[in-house]
């Protein structure tokens, strides 16, 4: 891997969805440290990549859906467990493994809010962003496109709580003025958005 000082990787815990794993690497002095990792890759596929070269998987996509028909942005707020409360977010999930990005961002859209996928602006879409890196390795492409359709919940599995909305740009402006929950992705979005609209998208 370029630029890569990571020399030893030892797994401390692991669940069926987050791992957390011991780095030993040598920072800029050239002295050993220690760093935790909380990562969604096995022990086998984060080896391969920080030791052989193997290519980057990206572990989600982030949805920054547009309802044309609406004029509005698709927001959620969903129960998040760590939070202990629901948080604003735009929708979003997991690759599914070898999924494709355009793949996933239409089957989590429906699944989280019944909408329908129908473009994708690969121009604006972006691979591999970090939320947290200096916590976690995930990374996810934040995919910019279009929908349609009317909101529904009959797609959604059995531990996601989540209400969607089709806010207008002015909507936005409100919810933003709040001291409600937000991701930060999301935050930086809707920022956008009540900015500059449409033209996001």
């Amino acid at each position: 891997m370029k630029n890569g000082r990571i020399e030893k990787l030892n797994m401390l815990a692991q669940t069926k969805f987050l791992s957390l794993y011991e780095a030993e690497y040598k920072n800029k002095a050239g002295n050993k440290k220690r760093w935790t990792i909380a990562s969604r890759k096995s022990y086998e596929v984060l080896k391969a990549q920080y030791f052989d070269g193997k290519e980057e998987k990206m572990d989600a996509v982030i949805i920054a859906a547009f309802h044309k028909e609406q004029k509005k942005i698709v927001v959620i707020r969903q129960f998040r467990v760590p939070l202990n409360d629901y948080v604003y977010e735009l929708p979003a999930g997991l690759i599914d493994g070898d999924e494709k990005i355009d793949v996933a961002a239409t089957r989590e859209l429906k699944e989280e809010t019944g909408l329908e996928l129908t473009n994708i602006n690969h121009e604006k879409t972006r691979n591999n962003v970090y939320a947290s890196a200096g916590m976690t390795d995930e990374s996810a492409a934040i995919v910019f496109c279009t929908c349609k359709g009317e909101i529904s919940k009959d797609y959604m599995e059995e531990d996601e709580d989540i209400e969607t909305f089709l806010m207008s740009q002015e909507e936005v402006k409100e919810l933003l003025k709040t001291d409600s929950k937000i991701d930060m992705r999301a935050f930086i979005m809707l920022q956008g958005f009540a900015e500059i609209g449409e033209k996001m998208f």
